[in-house]
């Protein structure tokens, strides 16, 4: 890598920071952006091994 960061990686970076601030504002937003984001990682998880 030369550096620079990545089209991909800008916009991981900029939903975490987003779903950080709602966690932080809206503590039942984050609640369920937590419980979102479990779903999506074990899914992406299972699917990946098959």
């Amino acid at each position: 890598m030369n550096g620079q960061l990545s089209l991909r990686t800008t916009v991981l970076l900029l939903a975490g920071v987003g779903a950080t601030y709602l966690a932080l504002t809206s503590p039942s937003a984050g609640t369920a952006l937590l419980v979102g984001i479990a779903v999506t990682a074990l899914l992406h998880s299972l699917l990946d091994r098959a």
